[in-house]
């Protein structure tokens, strides 16, 4: 009984409606009426279709596809085939040309069956209902759907032309297997572009979206077969292709070529991705907001909100640039691997082109999956005597424009109850600046900071912005490496970019600019350069490095060819190991030890963080 009630409802609300929609003359106020209450009830704003988006490495290769949520590529209605168009009206919706959102008759048709069969055998959708369905409602096979299908195929006609009422249509409909659209099935598929398929191949995806379970081609291949020829065969009974040429397109072997998803360096994408957060919220205001927040609710929002734009941009089917050099990268993960043989140590490395200010391969862990922790920007480590250039020595020639050969006591020191001791306990009495440096001797390092003052060497450090140095570092521990929370293998080989550019920093990045797929320029980075120590001064430490190298702590990291400097790290219990170097071109860093700190002394003869740094550098 229910079943019928529904018919007669569909039965006399169908006239009622077709009423509204052609009244003319006297009632045209009323159609006008009717038109306004519509828009106020189904509100059809510009339909934007989400689409894949791309990360590219420096040499134009895609190296991840992100699908959020859909694996879809936009076409426009130039490059859909007009075959493909014609197998989608001769089956789906002979009138699509002459109606108004749905097909009177059809549904007359369909109401017929449903009514002989006690069910809702037939819907009688044409392509513009599907459309609706599509976007804005869901497959129930109820009678109030279809109402609302009905309604939506109409303001969708109202607003839209009937080419881009295709266009939708064909970058909309699911082709299985988490292909949406016709470019993303072609690809899927064929491994090729939808303007390259042939007529056979254009009709056997034609097939899919009927029942795109049924006629799933890597599960159900002869079925989709069977389905393209009676999609052929159709097209031949209304004379849109002459017989032969049927026959012909029947039986062209169909070869699928199945497209894996590329998914490529997860330790470089994860950390592409999460800059990608940072520069959206930078450029569209929300990192500002948050910084000034005055209650944590209000962050949260604010957080919440970045989100939300994050997931829009990159929805909207955007080509991320970055500076990636596939082949430093996979010489970096190597060398991470394969010189870090004990099973509960990690590794990170950074590699930055200092000139470009570019970050071209990021190393985040042994066996690194995408978005894990990523050690490579996510670690925050002490960082031992790694510090002493940035926060001791150029700090002090930058005020003192001291030589090399000035002499500094390398002593016992105590002051305030703080006593920090040489390596193995030794006293060296007065050592010249160098020799404190080469074989990073801790008194030294801590006398200079206390005499050019903590303030004055932080300030200095404060251009670098590491994230989570605080005023709690202020203190003479600091010069040998002794922070709260210390700073990222990232972070640290960043700031070091300023003894390759003349004492100018500029943070390095991953991304290039950001764009949409028309090359539109969406973001960039535009941070400004800062001079954070003249020349004269990066060009002692640049000494000061070439020499631990050569005949210092970083022995081991040695290259003969071109210019080679770094500083070593060592913190307290031996618990981390740095390494962070210079060549001509490149500054890369390197960090080992164990996620949850421990004492790892028994590879400290080994050095592997320097053959990491030497592994990776060598004939660069």
């Amino acid at each position: 009984m229910r079943t019928l009630t529904g018919y007669l409802i569909i039965i006399a609300l169908v006239p009622c409606f077709l009423f509204l929609i052609f009244a003319s003359g006297s009632e045209i106020a009323k159609v006008k009426s009717f038109h306004n209450i519509l828009e106020e009830k189904i509100k059809i704003k510009d339909i934007s279709l989400p689409q894949t988006s791309y990360i590219k490495a420096q040499n134009g290769t895609t190296i991840s596809e992100i699908h959020l949520p859909f694996n879809r590529i936009n076409l426009e209605f130039a490059d859909i085939p007009p075959f493909l168009i014609q197998l989608f009206i001769v089956s789906e919706d002979q009138h699509f040309y002459d109606h108004v959102g749905f097909d009177v008759t059809s549904i007359g048709r369909a109401l017929a069956i449903n009514m002989k069969s006690n069910t809702i055998e037939q819907g009688a959708s044409t392509i513009t209902q599907q459309l609706a369905r599509n976007l804005f409602l869901n497959n129930d096979k109820s009678y109030n759907r279809k109402l609302s299908e009905l309604l939506y195929s109409y303001e969708i006609e109202r607003k839209y032309t009937k080419e881009e009422i295709l266009t939708l249509y064909m970058n909309a409909i699911y082709f299985q297997n988490g292909a949406y659209g016709i470019e993303a099935a072609s690809e899927l598929y064929f491994q090729k572009q939808t303007k390259e398929l042939s007529k056979a191949e254009l009709a056997f995806l034609a097939a899919i979206p009927n029942n795109p379970s049924l006629y799933n081609p890597v599960k159900n291949f002869e079925q989709t077969k069977e389905r393209q020829k009676r999609l052929i065969d159709q097209l031949s009974n209304h004379r849109v292709i002459p017989s032969e040429e049927a026959e012909i397109i029947k039986s062209e072997p169909i070869q699928l070529n199945m497209k894996k998803r590329t998914d490529l360096f997860p330790d470089y994408v994860t950390y592409a991705e999460a800059e990608l957060k940072e520069l959206i919220g930078q450029q569209d205001g929300f990192t500002e907001k948050i910084q000034s927040a005055k209650t944590e609710k209000e962050r949260a929002e604010l957080e919440v909100k970045l989100d939300n734009r994050l997931e829009e941009v990159m929805a909207s089917g955007i080509i991320i640039e970055t500076a990636l050099d596939p082949s430093i990268q996979e010489r970096a993960k190597n060398a991470v691997t394969r010189n870090l043989p004990y099973p509960d140590i990690q590794g990170a490395a950074a590699v930055i082109d200092h000139e470009a200010h570019q970050l071209v391969a990021l190393v985040g862990g042994k066996q690194y999956k995408k978005h894990d922790f990523n050690r490579g920007f996510q670690a925050y480590r002490q960082p031992g005597s790694a510090i002493k250039p940035l926060l001791v020595y150029a700090p002090y020639f930058e005020r003192s424009d001291a030589s090399l050969r000035k002499k500094i006591n390398a002593n016992s020191f105590c002051k305030n109850g703080y006593c920090p001791q040489n390596y193995g306990g030794g006293q060296y009495g007065f050592v010249t600046l160098e020799q404190a440096f080469i074989h990073s001797y801790n008194t030294p390092a801590v006398r200079i900071l206390d005499s050019i003052g903590i303030k004055n060497g932080f300030e200095d450090l404060a251009n670098f912005h590491f994230l989570k140095v605080s005023k709690s570092d202020y203190t003479l521990a600091a010069a040998i490496g002794g922070f709260s929370h210390g700073m990222t293998p990232l972070e640290l080989t960043s700031a070091y970019t300023v003894f390759a550019t003349n004492g100018l920093y500029q943070p390095a990045r991953a991304i290039k600019k950001v764009t949409n797929t028309n090359g539109e320029l969406l973001y960039s980075w535009n941070d400004p350069k800062v001079q954070v120590w003249s020349k004269s001064t990066t060009d002692k430490v640049r000494q000061l490095m070439k020499k631990t190298v050569h005949s210092g702590t970083a022995r081991k990291a040695y290259l003969s060819a071109g210019y080679s400097g770094g500083k070593t790290g060592t913190t307290n219990d031996y618990k981390d190991y740095w390494f962070i170097g210079l060549t001509d071109q490149y500054t890369a860093g390197i960090w080992i030890g164990k996620d949850t700190p421990e004492n790892i002394a028994y590879v400290e003869s080994a050095a592997p963080q320097q053959l990491i740094w030497k592994e990776i550098m060598s004939g660069y």
